[in-house]
């Protein structure tokens, strides 16, 4: 995790430093969540097991959720390099399936959500679609993307949507594994 906390550091100080000369009005860089409200979430939404059963009762959740609300989107579950659960939505574009790839890609490398490195960027002053260092063809810092950890072990994989603005890709994933692990229940 260490590893993980020195890259983004390193990514968010040199996408600082890379637009700092060109920076964006303020009011286009303005942040829809707090860095540490999406740590908390990260530390919230954590697994005790996960497996194909779980993968399959996972993406049944989000497909329910799309399909209420009409969202015409694709999502994707991943353990390690291996795709437990895809759907598409009708109406969903084929292109999704590279921006779950390079949202994933993003997840893998830092350790952190997708939505999370938006912001984490967005606030340092940097531009989300210019991350130094990174292949903007292969990483996509907008939201979606999200690890999927079992404690004690550690990131296991990546739950993914696409579609969607980044915050609502986001919102949709964090809705579904907040159902799932029975997390803002009453007792």
């Amino acid at each position: 995790m260490k590893r993980h906390a020195r890259f983004a550091t390193c990514l968010l100080l040199s996408a600082a430093a890379a637009t700092a000369q060109q920076a964006p009005p303020l009011s286009a860089m303005h942040a829809t969540m707090s860095l540490d409200a999406l740590l908390q979430e990260e530390r919230q939404l954590q697994f005790d097991r996960f497996d194909q059963d779980t993968a399959a009762a996972l993406g049944a959740a989000l497909v329910a959720r799309a399909k209420s609300a009409s969202r015409p989107v694709t999502l994707e579950i991943r353990q390690g390099d291996t795709v437990l659960f895809a759907h598409a939505m009708p109406g969903a574009s084929p292109d999704h399936a590279d921006w779950i790839r390079r949202k994933n890609n993003l997840v893998r490398r830092t350790g952190h959500s997708s939505f999370y490195t938006h912001n984490e960027v967005r606030q340092a002053g940097g531009d989300h679609d210019k991350l130094p260092g990174l292949d903007m063809r292969d990483y996509a810092a907008h939201g979606g993307a999200y690890p999927i950890v079992v404690r004690g072990r550690g990131a296991v994989g990546t739950v993914t949507v696409s579609g969607l603005p980044g915050a609502d890709d986001h919102a949709l994933v964090v809705a579904a594994l907040k159902d799932h692990l029975h997390i803002g229940e009453q007792p």
